[in-house]
């Protein structure tokens, strides 16, 4: 069975307080990529096309800096363990064609010649902080020395005769020529930690930035001092630095809310841009991308660009995407192809999947979650309703975000579901240790069951509920009467397996069908009326099941699922026993949502009859993915 994928919305780089953030720009002319990282992804993003970037998740620790190739043709990746990755970002494969162990700790930087060559990676380590090294071998070219603390960043002058610069927590900047590189000099302009380094592109002058609130530029063939730039100074730690492509201006990001454009000539400032008050609003990276525009990173995980033409002081555009997993997700009920995702970190997204373009992915406002999103579901009046591990139930709508309407919950909810007269019902693991199932319409509790079992998810069609047992192994029917507020149990299904114990449930929209999912894998399909067993043939997954979804028409004929085991199936409830589609690795790190968009069912149907379908799923990378497949 064949499948695409069709679009790939990526997560913003992670940050973490007092530490520099590294960008890169794509050194092809004409392109708007930018490339971070963020766990263990790399993030080659489409500034103009969100939709269409691309990730590589060859890394087993987690990535700490990558940086392109001047030739365009090859990425270098580091991790927190010393090592480099060199793979091709031109084929879709992304081979890696070398891996080097090269520092003994975690790489803060990496630097490429302008022969796309020779590399240098700094950073931590014992014997050494930093290493010049071939791409093509490993092999040594050279020492970089004169470090006893942690380096932060390094540069190489992009001409020759080459040199480099390496900064560190010492305030020390050194001056290496080469290659091979051999230790020169000592810049001592710093009075607190360096954080920056970068040459200029034309190779004239280099600049360094840092925790002093300095800015400090240099003749780029010798190092000597040029001037320090004076004029209208930030007010907080400097993080990041980046030259135009002329050479004739820089622009540095700080702590205090920031970013400035200098003139190299005359070491004035040109334009400042502030950004709101506040620590999520603290500007910890930067790159220069094109000709006018600049990508600055915010504490918070945000991209502002801004245009070196625009002289408002103001971001024209923000990108907002996850910075932590993405853990839970709901459609739109307007079926208009808007996507929800929660995230670990409390935060809730809004995809437009109809769109790749700009503003496909935003965060949705108002006092939200203080931690991790469980589970998400749509009303049915538009709204959208979550559950944290907050304790909390909130409200929120396209057009206001988050709204005032929140319910306190008596335990950690766990599953979130809604059923067609508008009630919500959350499985929530009281202080007791047991578990029990809250109906609650307009913030009000209508009901609450306490089961003798284990309840662990909840999934609602109708007027049909039906809850997955963790302890029992079960899977029990309820019918939900709204107006006299009261759930009666119509059926039970025996036991759906022996080895693993039940972790998700899902029921199709007519009712007809239910799902259950378990810890080791395996899915069963069970009538929806009589809760009797249709098949248990689906073992396809290896690990832990953690979302499932019948396509959303009148009559369901496929279900998809994910796991753990970072794959989606969608497998055909016409041939339980032989028809599926296997998309492997569609969730890396771990899939946690899975769900179906409009354009399923026959939307476009081919000469041989079988319809496509757009499914869309997350998960522990922070990415969303869709996926448009032939439908078995």
């Amino acid at each position: 069975m064949s499948y695409t994928r069709q679009a790939l919305y990526p997560c913003n780089p992670g940050t973490e307080r007092g530490r520099s953030t590294k960008l890169a720009a794509a050194n092809v002319k004409g392109s708007d990529k930018i490339i971070y990282v963020n766990g263990r992804s790399v993030i080659l993003l489409d500034l103009q096309h969100p939709g269409l970037s691309t990730s590589f998740t060859g890394h087993s620790k987690e990535t700490t800096v990558a940086r392109f190739s001047p030739s365009g043709f090859y990425c270098a990746s580091a991790d927190v363990f010393g090592l480099v990755k060199i793979w091709d970002t031109v084929k879709e494969d992304q081979t890696v064609v070398g891996e080097y162990k090269v520092l003994s700790g975690r790489i803060n930087d990496l630097a490429w010649d302008a022969d796309s060559e020779r590399i240098i990676a700094a950073g931590e380590g014992r014997e050494k902080f930093a290493h010049a090294f071939l791409r093509n071998t490993g092999a040594s070219t050279g020492e970089i020395t004169g470090h006893s603390k942690v380096i932060n960043a390094a540069s190489i002058r992009p001409k020759r005769p080459y040199r480099a610069v390496t900064a560190d927590d010492g305030a020390l900047i050194n001056f290496h020529q080469g290659p091979p590189f051999k230790y020169v000099k000592t810049i001592r302009e710093h009075t607190k930690f360096v954080q920056d380094v970068k040459y200029a592109p034309n190779g004239n002058h280099f600049v360094s930035v840092g925790s002093d609130f300095k800015i400090v530029l240099y003749n780029g063939e010798n190092g000597d001092k040029i001037a320090d730039v004076l004029d209208s100074p930030h007010k907080g730690s400097i993080m990041a630095c980046s030259w135009s492509l002329s050479s004739d201006q820089f622009v540095t990001s700080s702590m205090d809310n920031t970013v400035k454009l200098w003139d190299s000539n005359t070491q004035k400032n040109v334009t400042t841009w502030s950004f709101d008050k506040g620590v999520p609003n603290q500007q910890v990276g930067n790159v220069w991308v094109n000709v006018h525009e600049i990508v600055s990173l915010s504490m918070g995980g945000d991209l502002g660009v801004v245009d070196v033409r625009e002289g408002n002081g103001k971001a024209t555009r923000v990108i907002q995407a996850p910075q932590k997993s993405v853990t839970s997700g709901t459609r739109d009920a307007s079926d208009n192809g808007t996507f929800f995702v929660g995230t670990a970190d409390g935060r809730v997204f809004r995809y437009d999947t109809s769109s790749a373009d700009v503003g496909s992915s935003v965060k949705v406002q108002g006092e939200g979650h203080t931690t991790l999103v469980s589970d998400m579901t749509a009303g049915v009046t538009g709204q959208v309703y979550s559950v944290g591990f907050d304790d909390k139930l909130r409200e929120a709508n396209l057009a206001a975000g988050f709204t005032p309407a929140t319910l306190a919950l008596e335990g950690q909810p766990t599953s979130l579901a809604s059923t067609a007269d508008g009630t919500l019902f959350v499985v929530q693991a009281e202080k007791t240790g047991k578990t029990a199932v809250q109906a609650v319409r307009h913030n009000q509790t209508l009901y609450t069951l306490q089961p003798t079992y284990k309840a662990v998810s909840v999934a609602a069609s109708g007027d049909v509920v039906v809850v997955g047992g963790e302890d029992d192994n079960k899977v029990h029917v309820y019918a939900w009467d709204g107006r006299a507020s009261t759930l009666v149990e119509k059926a039970t299904s025996e036991r759906v397996g022996a080895r693993g114990q039940i972790t998700k449930v899902a029921v199709s929209a007519d009712g007809g069908y239910i799902a259950a999912g378990d810890s080791v894998g395996k899915i069963v399909l069970l009538d929806g009326h009589t809760a009797e067993k249709r098949t248990d043939k689906w073992t396809h997954h290896t690990a832990r099941i953690t979302s499932l979804a019948f396509s959303p028409s009148p009559v369901p004929t496929h279900l998809a699922s994910t796991s753990l085991d970072t794959h989606v199936y969608v497998y055909s409830l016409e041939s339980p026993f032989s028809r599926y589609v296997h998309v492997a690795g569609a969730a890396p790190m771990g899939g946690a949502v899975v769900s179906w968009l409009p354009g399923e069912q026959g939307s476009v149907t081919r000469k041989d009859g079988k319809g496509k379908g757009r499914v869309i799923s997350g998960g522990a990378d922070g990415c969303v993915r869709v996926w448009e497949m032939v439908l078995p």
